[in-house]
C-alpha cells in the first residue's frame, strides 16, 4: 500500500488527555490493586511503586475516579478525614473499607503527574452534596469543607480542574437511573452551584448517541457544559465472559467511530461544536465480567455473582486482538482531535486494564504496550493522509455477518517542538504481512521501526511470560523506493528523523 500525506496538511493538534485512563472501586483495581498498604511493594502512603511506575512509563495524563457505577451511591464524605466507616456498595454488592477516599486519590494523581477528574454521584447524590465537594477541593480557605480539608493535613487547594455529573444514569443498571427530562434538569442544577463555587471548573455530563436524550442535555444544560460524556464497550461481555475471537474482534473496527460522526453532527446542529467536546471517559474492547448484579434476577450466593470476577484475571484473555482493536481506536480518537478532546482507558489497573497486580509484582498486558507505543512514539499534531491500493480482509462478525475492512489503519503524526514525523500502522490482517511505502512531500530521512506483534493472534503476557513487547528495527534511509513490511496482526511506529 501507498501511503501520501504532507507535514503541511495539518487536521490539528491533539490533547494528551486522549491517552487518560480511569480507576474505580470494582474487584482489585484500588484494593489490591493500585493501593495496597500491606504490601512490600507499596510506598509509605500505600501506593504500588511498580504500578506507578508503570503508569509514569505511558505519561497517563489524567485519571477519572470513583466511578463508574460504584459512585451512583457513593458519599465522598465518608472517605475523608480520619473517622472513615466501612459502607456496603449496592452498585457491587461489596463491602468498601473508604481508606481510599478522595485525598488519597489526589496523592494518587500528585505522584502520577496527571490531572484529576472526579465523577460525582447523580445518582442518590444532590447537586449541593456535588458542589460541597468542589468546595473540599477547590476553595483556599471559605467554608466548612474547606476547612475540613485543612484540618486534614492539605492546606493548599487540590485544584481539581474536571468534573463529570454524573455516570451512566441513562441505563437500567444505574442506582438512580433518570429520564432525559430528569437528567436534564438535574446536570443544570448541579452545574448551577458547581460554578458558583469554582467558576473555572470544566464540567462534563453522561450522553448517549440517542438524539432526544441529548437535545433535551444540551438544549437545558449546554450552556454549563465543556464536555459531553460519552461510554463505549464494543463487545458486551458482562453476564457471559464470551470474548470474541481475533477475526470477530477485527469486525468491530468497521466503523469504529460511528459514535463520533453522530455527537460531532449533533453538536454542529446545535452550534456548539466550538464550545463543547467529546469525553470519551469510558471505554474498552471489552465489557467487564460482573454477571448476576446489574440485572433484575440478582445472584444469591457470591458465587453466582462475587467470585465469578476473578475471570477478569485471567492474563491470557488479553491477546494481540486487544492490542489491535486498542491501537484502532487511538488512531480513530487521534483523527477527530478536532473534536475529541479526551478519553478515559477502563480501567488502568486489574479487571480489564492494561496492568496485572500480583504479589511479587505486575504484569504489562498487551494494550499496555499499545499505549506505549503512542505515548511515547507519536507525534502531537495529526497530519492529513491518503491511500492507494489499501489492501481489505474479509472477516465474520460476532452476529454472523460477513463484513469487508480495510486491512491497515494508518495515522500520520509531526512534533510540535521537533522536526520528523511518526506512522502509527496497524495491520489487522490475522496471517498474512503487508508492504507499506510512505511518500511524504518534503520529508526523507533515517528511519526506525517501533512494533508489537506476538507470535499469533492469541499471544499473551502473564507472570513468568512474556510473548508481547516492543521490538525496534532500524530501516535505514526512507525513500519512495522503500517498503515497510508491517507483520500480521501487529501495531507499528514508524519514526522518520
Amino acid at each position: 500500500m501507498l501511503l501520501h500525506g504532507s507535514i503541511k496538511h495539518e487536521i490539528g493538534p491533539r490533547s494528551p488527555m486522549l491517552y487518560g485512563h480511569f480507576i474505580e472501586h470494582f474487584h482489585r483495581q484500588i484494593y489490591g490493586g493500585i493501593y495496597d498498604p500491606d504490601s512490600p511493594l507499596s510506598d509509605e502512603d500505600g501506593f504500588r511503586t511498580d504500578v506507578l511506575e508503570a503508569l509514569r512509563q505511558i505519561k497517563i495524563p489524567i485519571l477519572r475516579w470513583p466511578g463508574g457505577c460504584f459512585v451512583s451511591s457513593y458519599h465522598w464524605k465518608e472517605a475523608v478525614g480520619s473517622k472513615r466507616n466501612p459502607f456496603f456498595d449496592k452498585a457491587w454488592r461489596v463491602e468498601d473499607p473508604n481508606t481510599f477516599g478522595t485525598d488519597e486519590y489526589i496523592k494518587l494523581c500528585r505522584k502520577l503527574h496527571c490531572e484529576p477528574y472526579i465523577c460525582t454521584n447523580a445518582g442518590t447524590g444532590t447537586a449541593e452534596e456535588m458542589s460541597d465537594w468542589v468546595e473540599y477541593c477547590n476553595l483556599p480557605t471559605e467554608g466548612k469543607y474547606a476547612k475540613w480539608r485543612i484540618e486534614n493535613g492539605f492546606p493548599d487547594p487540590h485544584q481539581v480542574k474536571y468534573w463529570s455529573i454524573g455516570n451512566e444514569n441513562y441505563g437500567f443498571w444505574e442506582i438512580g437511573t433518570k429520564d432525559s427530562r430528569e437528567w436534564s434538569r438535574l446536570v443544570k442544577e448541579s452545574a448551577k452551584m458547581i460554578k458558583h463555587v469554582d467558576p473555572l471548573t470544566q464540567l462534563s455530563a453522561a450522553a448517549l448517541t440517542d438524539l432526544d436524550w441529548n437535545i433535551r442535555l444540551l438544549t437545558e444544560a449546554g450552556d454549563f457544559l465543556n464536555w459531553i460524556s460519552i461510554h463505549q464497550y464494543w463487545d458486551p461481555i458482562n453476564q457471559t465472559n464470551d470474548y470474541a475471537n481475533y477475526e470477530q474482534c477485527m469486525a468491530y473496527t468497521y466503523r469504529i467511530g460511528h459514535s463520533i460522526e453522530k455527537i460531532r453532527g449533533l453538536l454542529t446542529a446545535m452550534n456548539l461544536e466550538k464550545k463543547i467536546k467529546i469525553a470519551f471517559d469510558e471505554w474498552n474492547l471489552r465489557g467487564w465480567y460482573h454477571p448476576n448484579v446489574h440485572t433484575i434476577q440478582q445472584g444469591i450466593t457470591k458465587e453466582e455473582y462475587l467470585y465469578p470476577r476473578d475471570k477478569n484475571d485471567d492474563n491470557t484473555r488479553y491477546t494481540m486482538a486487544d492490542a489491535v482493536f486498542t491501537a484502532c481506536f487511538l488512531n480513530e480518537l487521534n483523527r477527530n482531535c478536532d473534536i475529541v478532546g479526551m478519553a478515559n482507558y477502563a480501567p488502568a489497573v486489574n479487571t480489564r486494564g492494561c496492568i496485572f497486580t500480583h504479589s511479587e509484582g505486575i504484569v504489562l498486558r498487551t494494550t499496555y504496550h499499545v499505549f506505549d507505543l503512542y505515548t511515547n512514539y507519536m507525534g502531537d499534531i495529526v497530519l492529513n493522509t491518503w491511500y492507494e491500493d489499501m489492501p481489505s480482509i474479509d472477516v465474520e462478525s460476532k452476529d454472523h455477518r460477513q463484513i469487508s475492512l480495510p486491512a491497515l489503519d494508518i495515522l500520520a503524526t509531526k512534533w510540535s517542538d521537533r522536526s520528523g514525523i511518526a506512522v502509527a500502522a496497524v495491520n489487522k490482517d490475522h496471517e498474512n504481512s503487508h508492504p507499506l511505502q510512505l511518500k511524504i512531500s518534503g520529508m526523507i530521512g533515517k528511519a526506525k521501526q517501533f512494533y508489537i506483534s506476538g507470535s499469533s493472534t492469541e499471544s499473551y503476557n502473564d507472570i513468568n511470560h512474556e510473548e508481547v513487547k516492543i521490538l525496534e528495527k532500524d530501516l535505514g534511509v526512507i525513500s519512495d523506493k522503500v517498503s515497510i513490511i508491517l507483520p500480521p496482526h501487529s501495531v507499528s511506529v514508524i519514526h522518520i528523523e
